[in-house]
């Protein structure tokens, strides 16, 4: 992995430490012990197998914890899922740490409340407030431009205008405000865009879940009327970039909920904290590995390695889950519950016909679609004056986004810490549309090698970020690349990715299934689950971990507190307008602020 002056043999380097990953990983999997003794009985004396070591699980595992349950945690590859980061394998010179990688960069907005709760509960040494503490929030946004174009940037600054008295018409002002200050359209385009979210924000639950659920983003802000600037960031931008789906698809209710807690986040009103936050430290250092020593300090165990085949039902419960251990050897596990922490395109293949038949409800889940959205990192040798925050490429087919880490590490030395001492950043980039041509090879992502694929991003980050006479990025300060090992058979006939997102076109909100089923000892916990908070995130994986844990405590008759779900903010100024649509939306009337 060290650096060159030749671009060819970094993207040779990188695309061999890519390679390898996978093949290390899984022999770090094999290693792990193939059993472990048996845990003491637990304080109430109940068992529980987690079925997934992501966020959904670990949040499980941690609140059944608390509770008294004796968990083992059973994941295939390594704690996190989508969330952990993970090393460059090979890059490590000397007593370095090797170069630091990830599925995609961590997102933790104000917006959230649940993530959080459970952050400042994992202790870290000299914080008060545990991990939460670990959260730092970017000075900046940008959205970078192609063909020559300005780029936009824009500060973000925290508390933001909070209005004395939220009404309406001060909601519309401070919208433009925002708006002009970032997307510069012409003015009777923002002002129609301000009055989509009105309707929206004033809508009823029943006009969101019947009308709104079914309807495309692309449909209710009426991009095909407008200009090419508005379909760029206010349609396309916004579902594919933030909620990587497409406008053309995405559901008006998911889209609009996720609006609106960021417009209430900027205002200022029922926010965790700034809007746009990041992790100090590469995840694993700053969270994953922290949660997992308290949990251990809990009484959790853990099984990695192992690997989730079907979860079995006989006389109307689960009767236990067949699993793979390191060796590869059958495994029979049986607790008294069980919680199923996988990612739904996962996990609906571990669940037997007999218990799919059992709960309708898990038939309904074949219906939720998945799709791409995964991670590169970018080595440099030299810091690039980019933006200190996130980096939104707008009109980079691939649907680029960025950040650029060693700056947000203030208690890394990147150079001296990590790799062989001569890359000096991670460019860490997410790449969310995988099925439209680029610009090097006219090929999509998937038709691409991985080698291609580093090629193709770094080619429509640098139309995005030199197109204006100055070189942002250059070659020459390229050391190397790492591109997420979950994707395979890139450039064959059959790409697989292990890590897709959930994603939500019109009408799937309903096919999302509860946390508690029909089967007395099973639970669903992940970012699937029906749950406040209509997108796949950590938010929703954490939150349907405690609706699941809620379930299980109530199936159990325990006496336990309850985990507490806090939803979405909602400004209660506006309830008397939402009130006053549900009136009319059984009229069959359109929402008041709704022009056409």
């Amino acid at each position: 992995m060290a650096g060159t002056g030749s671009s060819r043999r970094t993207f040779i380097a990188g695309a061999g430490a890519a390679a390898t990953a996978g093949t290390l990983a899984a022999a770090g999997a094999m290693a792990a012990p193939a059993a472990a003794a048996a845990a003491a009985t637990p304080p109430n004396g109940r068992r529980v197998a987690v079925l997934g070591g992501g966020v959904a699980g670990l949040t499980a595992a941690h609140e059944l914890a608390e509770r008294g349950y004796a968990v083992t945690v059973y994941e295939r590859r390594a704690l996190g899922g989508k969330a952990r980061s993970m090393d460059v394998p090979g890059s490590a010179r000397g007593a370095r740490r090797p170069l630091p990688a990830e599925h995609g960069f961590r997102f933790i907005p104000g917006i959230y409340h649940n993530l959080p709760d459970t952050m400042r509960r994992i202790p870290f040494p000299g914080n008060a407030n545990g991990v939460w503490d670990n959260l730092v929030a970017p000075r900046e946004m940008m959205f970078a431009r192609a063909g020559g174009r300005e780029d936009m940037r824009a500060p973000i600054p925290w508390p933001e205008h909070s209005p004395a008295e939220l009404t309406p018409d001060e909601l519309g002002r401070a919208l433009t405000g925002i708006l002009q200050s970032l997307v510069r359209l012409p003015p009777h385009e923002t002002a129609y865009f301000v009055n989509r979210m009105l309707v929206f924000l004033t809508s009823c639950d029943e006009r969101r879940s019947e009308v709104w659920e079914h309807t495309p983003w692309w449909d209710f802000v009426r991009a095909a009327q407008m200009s090419g600037e508005y379909q760029r960031i206010l349609a396309i931008g916004i579902t594919r970039n933030i909620v990587a789906t497409k406008a053309e698809e995405a559901s008006t209710r998911t889209v609009g909920t996720l609006g609106e807690a960021f417009v209430f986040n900027l205002l200022g009103r029922g926010a965790d904290g700034p809007p746009d936050r990041i992790l100090d430290l590469p995840t694993n250092e700053a969270w994953i590995d922290p949660w997992e020593a308290h949990l251990r300090s809990l009484g959790v165990e853990f099984r990695i390695g192992w690997t989730v085949r079907e979860v079995r039902y006989g006389s109307g419960r689960v009767s236990g889950v067949e699993v793979l251990d390191p060796a590869g050897a059958r495994q029979s596990v049986t607790a008294d519950h069980y919680v199923s922490a996988l990612p739904v395109e996962h996990a609906r293949r571990t669940w037997s016909a007999a218990l799919r038949a059992a709960d309708p409800m898990l038939r309904r889940c074949d219906e939720l679609k998945t799709d791409w959205m995964t991670g590169i990192q970018f080595y440099l040798t030299e810091r690039a004056p980019l933006v200190h925050g996130h980096l939104n490429c707008i009109d980079s087919p691939w649907s680029l986004t960025a950040i650029q880490q060693a700056e947000h590490w203030p208690s890394r030395n990147f150079p001296a810490d990590y790799g062989d001492g001569t890359a000096v950043d991670c460019l860490s980039v997410d790449i969310s549309e995988w099925d439209k041509p680029g610009i090097l090879y006219g090929r999509t992502a998937k038709q691409c090698t991985r080698e291609e694929v580093a090629r193709e991003v770094w080619a429509q980050l640098k139309a995005s970020l030199n197109d204006t006479g100055r070189t942002l990025l250059s070659d020459s300060a390229l050391h190397s690349w790492f591109l997420d090992p979950g994707v395979d058979g890139l450039g064959t006939p059959n790409p697989t990715n292990q890590d897709e997102l959930l994603i939500h076109p019109t009408g799937t909100f309903h096919n999302r299934p509860s946390a508690g089923t029909r089967v007395p000892n099973f639970f669903l916990s992940g970012d699937y689950v029906a749950v406040d908070i209509d997108l796949a995130t950590m938010e929703g994986a954490n939150a349907s971990a405690r609706a699941a844990v809620n379930s299980l405590l109530d199936r159990d008759g325990s006496t336990a507190d309850r985990c507490a779900i806090r939803p979405l903010y909602r400004a209660p100024e506006f309830e008397p307008a939402r009130r006053h649509d549900l009136w009319r939306y059984r009229l069959g009337l359109r929402n008041v602020f709704d022009l056409g």
